[in-house]
């Protein structure tokens, strides 16, 4: 038994592929398209998220991979397997996503006719529709459109990554003359689907469109075979390490993107297969990469899910403002002084954080603001906030990440606003991804200097908040506000701290601090004491961690981990895992929140319970590669709030959990009689820290919550 314990843990099998657990994601996303419990446009926004999220996969994951057998890199994934081998696992996986993405699309096309909600083709159109659509065509697309011959001198063009383009076989209307191939890229300056006018919901692809009217393109021609396609680049992002100016080495790295391998077309079904052999002739593409389907780019779906019927949609939620900053007047310096508040997005509103920022700049005794800046919106509210308070004559500092992949672009144009309004912008780390969601801010209060601390589990983003659940955490405790303050150095002038107070920080000490933390359980359990371990996170990766909590399992500890996405650890397995088990909830809201839970020699929850949230999910990166954040809550209130609250709510949910069983299969979890949603419930139920005096006692999972 001994020697079989040992090779369980020396085997590769111990770890679950990552890639392969990703696509398993991707299948649970897409799963949500066929419940039934959802509004039928719900379920097809569920099919353009899979779409997008096979689309960022090819670009980053696959072409890493394929980039690394061109250059003969043979080592391997602590699985066991080499690139090659994870391809050859891969492509039968993308097969298989891709096919049930186009079934569920069928499907759900078929019910929403019946709901008298149509996407057409142009077989379909009426004739009060063709006349419009001729007019439309005439003045909103003719003018924009550009058809490319195709012959030894028009060779065939550059298309960027995520390009879709008409190809077609024409024919000399005369008869004298060879058939010819011709192109029509379709413009990104106009919308994939085209509302028709008229009562009820009637849509068109553009594509369709341009067939209806095709032949007002070549007056001469005969259009004798057409098809679409789409097509992928690698999209990963290359910087000099020795670049003196980082800004226009992005700016040339996106540019290099742009022009990426192909490394992924995607055909319609209905194209002929001379001109399908025609466009793989001519990009080169290798036939794993090459995918037929009846209809291409389902990632653009979105455009249609709009509020024309809302009763195919889920009812609207406004978002709680916390009451209790409504009890200070909406003073989120004086709520936060009088204590700690963690607010739970998107139940509870974002519009908190941007009103600390806003609140900040025109404070007259604010000072200093410093501000790390990941990923955030168009118009951003916090870039404004940051504006006003550096035109104001506050010293602002704004640490911008560059390297926020598929963002790039847009960071470098609100970095360059923000420099020009007199924010000190500072770029980062060369060899390190800044992913802190940090904000300071310094006040003179009398004779002295206070600080005001927001730490975030997601980005200072207003959109992505409305649907992604994540957690703000305000404080002005005095020792985390100075490990702030120690980060922002460490981040705008390389001052490496030599010790923090209470944060722990990736990656300079989180790997050491987690791996004590949990070797601590282990000491609980070998000593007979309660020894457990909550965790909640997007993915979980690090081969060391999950070793460790191998261990932890094997002393005794419990473990109970919520595992949004990629999972590489295998639950349940006797001798190696017995103690463990994985969920994964996926439904309405994209969980986001990270949190980690230590018994530490009492049952959980309790208050001796160590709680942390964390910007980090446990993965190699965010351990080592990242600049990241692991931050205590220590107030009685706000931990019971995580604990009893956040934690128990996502353990306790059956209607949009998963479990993960140790040969890698997920199993949506059957509901009992007593049916629990957590997004129901946080959705109904304001959070313990900002109750407020708006509701003075209330009981969560069985236990009173008065203040």
């Amino acid at each position: 038994m001994a020697k079989e314990k040992q090779e369980i843990h020396l085997s590769s099998s111990r770890f679950f592929n990552r890639e392969l657990s990703w696509l398993a994601f991707n299948e649970r996303v897409l799963e949500e398209a066929r419940n039934t419990k959802y509004p039928l446009l719900e379920r097809l926004r569920f099919i353009s998220i899979s779409s997008s999220n096979m689309d960022e996969f090819y670009m980053v994951r696959v072409a890493g991979l394929k980039g690394m057998v061109a250059e003969n890199i043979s080592s391997t994934s602590p699985d066991g397997l080499s690139p090659s081998q994870q391809l050859d696992a891969i492509i039968p996986a993308v097969n298989n996503l891709a096919s049930i993405q186009q079934e569920c699309f069928k499907e759900i096309q078929e019910e929403l006719r019946r709901e008298q909600f149509f996407i057409v083709n142009s077989d379909e159109l009426k004739t009060a529709e063709k006349t419009w659509l001729g007019n439309y065509f005439r003045d909103q697309v003719f003018p924009i459109l550009t058809p490319l011959a195709i012959d030894p001198a028009h060779p065939f063009p550059f298309f960027a990554t995520g390009s879709s383009c008409l190809v077609l076989r024409i024919q000399p209307s005369d008869g004298i003359g060879e058939d010819k191939e011709a192109l029509i890229p379709l413009p990104a300056q106009l919308e994939r689907f085209l509302r028709l006018p008229g009562p009820g919901s009637r849509y068109i692809a553009l594509e369709e469109v341009i067939l209806q009217f095709v032949q007002q393109m070549f007056p001469e021609f005969l259009v004798v075979g057409h098809g679409l396609f789409r097509l992928l680049r690698d999209s990963e992002l290359e910087v000099d390490d020795e670049a003196e100016d980082l800004m226009s080495s992005f700016e040339t790295a996106l540019r290099r993107r742009r022009r990426g391998e192909v490394i992924q077309v995607v055909f319609d079904e209905r194209m002929p297969s001379s001109l399908q052999s025609f466009v793989v002739n001519k990009l080169n593409i290798h036939k794993n990469d090459i995918f037929s389907v009846s209809m291409v780019g389902l990632h653009d779906l979105l455009q249609i899910i709009n509020n024309e019927r809302p009763d195919l949609l889920w009812p609207p939620f406004n978002a709680r403002f916390p009451e209790r900053i409504r009890d200070f007047g909406g003073d989120c310096l004086a709520a936060i002084r009088a204590k700690d508040i963690i607010v739970h997005h998107p139940y509870e509103s974002f519009d908190v954080v941007v009103q600390f920022l806003r609140q900040a700049a025109l404070d007259p005794s604010v000072v200093v603001i410093k501000q790390t800046l990941y990923r955030t919106s168009k118009n951003s509210p916090i870039v404004s906030a940051l504006i006003e308070a550096a035109e104001s004559g506050k010293s602002v500092t704004a640490m911008v990440e560059l390297k926020a992949r598929f963002d790039e672009a847009a960071n470098i144009n609100f970095a360059r606003d923000l420099e020009r309004a007199g924010v000190q912008v500072v770029y980062g780390f060369l060899d390190l991804k800044t992913h802190a969601k940090v904000s300071l801010i310094v006040r003179r209060e009398g004779e002295t200097l206070r600080n005001y601390a927001h730490f975030g589990t997601g980005n200072y983003h207003p959109i992505t908040a409305k649907v992604y659940t994540d957690l703000s955490f305000f404080t002005c405790d005095k020792a985390i506000c100075r490990d702030a303050a120690r980060m922002f150095n460490y981040m705008t002038g390389y001052a490496k701290p030599l010790k923090l107070e209470k944060i722990f920080m990736s990656p300079l000490s989180s790997r050491e601090r987690i791996s004590s933390l949990i070797n601590s359980e282990i000491v609980c359990a070998k000593d007979g004491k309660p020894a457990a371990i909550w965790a909640k996170m997007n993915s979980l990766v690090d081969p060391e961690i999950i070793d460790l909590f191998y261990e932890a399992s094997e002393a005794g500890v419990k473990i109970n981990l919520i595992v949004r996405g990629i999972c590489c650890l295998r639950p349940g397995i006797p001798g190696l895992s017995q103690n463990i088990e994985v969920k994964s909830i996926v439904g309405r809201f994209l969980e986001h929140s990270r949190i980690i839970c230590f018994a530490n020699g009492e049952s959980l929850p309790s208050k001796q319970s160590l709680v942390y949230i964390s910007s980090a999910d446990l993965m190699p990166r965010n351990l080592d590669r990242r600049l990241e954040h692991f931050i205590p809550i220590e107030n009685s209130t706000v931990r019971r709030q995580v604990l009893q609250e956040i934690m128990i709510s996502n353990l306790k949910d059956n209607t949009n959990s998963w479990r993960l069983y140790e040969d890698g299969t997920y199993s949506r979890l059957i509901e009992l009689k007593e049916v629990f949603s957590a997004h129901k419930y946080f959705m109904t139920n304001p959070s313990l820290s900002g109750m407020g005096s708006g509701v003075l006692n209330r009981t969560v999972h069985g236990q009173d919550r008065s203040e």
